[in-house]
């Protein structure tokens, strides 16, 4: 027959006892302890775990500044004690129980104060913040203001302070796309609209970087802003008719500054954009009045030689002294070239900006005067815009052999531009 097992005396404690009791540990029966060291009383739970080590559990501080105070205290402490061995009883070691708990705790509260922190991220403080680190050490003050005042314009105030984790790619093309549709319907094309995307995109990189966000909505939209543009007609960039040239050549000598000069230099040699705000005075033979341009800038990833009209080497001359490195210098800046925008702000002041592009009054119209009017072969046409040449053998030939029909050509060209404005058709109103 099995003896049966003495049940442990509990709660063997007073009130007095507690309030009285020297340094050491005195036990209430079931492992529970009263310890008490100099000044200092606290409550320990002495147990066995399932695995066999023996454990102690601390149980917080044994108060004894009155009965009413110790009682509480020992009522308190025999309530742990207690379900810490009801937990032992389904093999739960009470001190990884309370671990445990309190670990998903921290986590719960960890988890509450990143939601109101991402509450309170909404993508314009996100923006601003990017802003402020990141975009006003590198840019100029004016052009600081512009990058964050383009957000501030043309993001719609309800995705603009919403929470920047919050914005979902969908959410933000109906919006980028409610602005397009509106500049539409004002005759404007909203060219600044992709600009907005791609710091947009910066900043929801950079709240990815700081735990702000998960995903890049503005990435992601990218794609489907283009596939839900207008079609374009054919010809990438605005251009003028050739038959209205003269007339703006004429507004545009007008124009005072470097801009309007390197715009000037531009139409003369039928270059791009980047080619003339970057060229420098170690690419130019005066001289000989040649312009070789370097592989590493050209688009087609070969060097271009440019034969330069008398117009466009008075230019030169006129700009010769203005800085040691860059052809058109900045006027903001210390030895940089001008900013990408300069030449379209200059046909903006001449009121032609609605009318035409940079690329498309510089080369588009070019190519369509020298094909039109039969001033040069279409290879030659072709050599002049420095496009690709599919047949490399071929290419390499028309190199050669195209030298005296380019600077023919150009100067052709320059001679059409220099027209009176009145042998030719006026301007139509934009």
């Amino acid at each position: 027959m099995m003896r049966k097992r003495p049940t442990a005396k509990l709660h063997l404690l007073t009130v007095r006892e507690v309030q009285t009791a020297r340094d050491g540990d005195h036990s209430d029966g079931g492992g529970l302890l009263l310890r008490v060291r100099a000044e200092s009383a606290s409550w320990v739970l002495r147990y066995t775990a399932s695995t066999g080590r023996r454990r102690e559990m601390g149980l917080g501080v044994a108060r004894r500044g009155s009965a009413a105070q110790t009682g509480d205290s020992i009522t308190g402490a025999r309530e742990l004690a207690h379900d810490a061995r009801e937990l032992l009883k389904r093999s739960i070691d009470p001190i990884d129980d309370r671990d445990r708990r309190r670990e998903v705790d921290r986590q719960a509260e960890q988890t509450k104060k990143a939601d109101k922190a991402r509450e309170r991220m909404t993508l314009a403080r996100a923006a601003r913040d990017y802003h402020e680190r990141v975009v006003e050490p590198r840019l100029t003050t004016k052009h600081a203001a512009q990058w964050i005042a383009s957000l501030e314009h043309h993001v719609p105030e309800e995705v603009w302070h919403k929470p920047i984790a919050d914005i979902d790619a969908p959410e933000l093309l109906a919006a980028l796309s409610g602005v397009r549709a509106l500049a539409d319907s004002k005759a404007r094309v909203p060219e600044t609209l992709s600009r907005v995307r791609q710091r947009l995109d910066a900043v929801f990189e950079d709240a990815i970087f700081h735990k702000r966000c998960m995903s890049n909505p503005a990435a992601a939209i990218r794609r489907k802003m283009r596939e839900t543009m207008p079609a374009k007609q054919a010809g990438q960039h605005a251009a003028l008719p050739y038959r209205e040239l003269p007339e703006f050549m004429a507004r545009l000598a007008a124009a005072p500054g470097i801009a309007a000069r390197s715009l000037e230099f531009a139409m003369h040699t039928a270059a791009r954009t980047s080619e003339v705000l970057f060229a420098q005075w170690a690419e130019f033979d005066i001289e000989a009045a040649v312009w070789v341009i370097p592989a590493e800038r050209m688009k087609a990833g070969e060097p271009h030689t440019v034969y330069l009209s008398p117009r466009a080497v008075e230019i030169l001359q006129v700009h010769k002294s203005l800085h040691a490195r860059w052809v058109f210098p900045s006027t903001m800046l210390d030895d940089s070239p001008q900013s990408n925008m300069a030449m379209l702000a200059v046909l903006d002041r001449i009121g032609m900006r609605e009318r035409t592009t940079v690329h498309g009054v510089c080369r588009a119209t070019f190519s369509t005067w020298a094909n039109e009017t039969s001033a040069g072969r279409p290879e030659v046409v072709e050599a002049c815009l420095a496009h690709r040449e599919a047949d490399k053998v071929r290419a390499a030939y028309n190199r050669a052999q195209f030298a005296d029909e380019r600077r023919a050509l150009m100067n052709a060209w320059a001679d059409y531009l220099a027209r009176p404005s009145g042998q030719v058709v006026p301007i139509r109103a934009a």
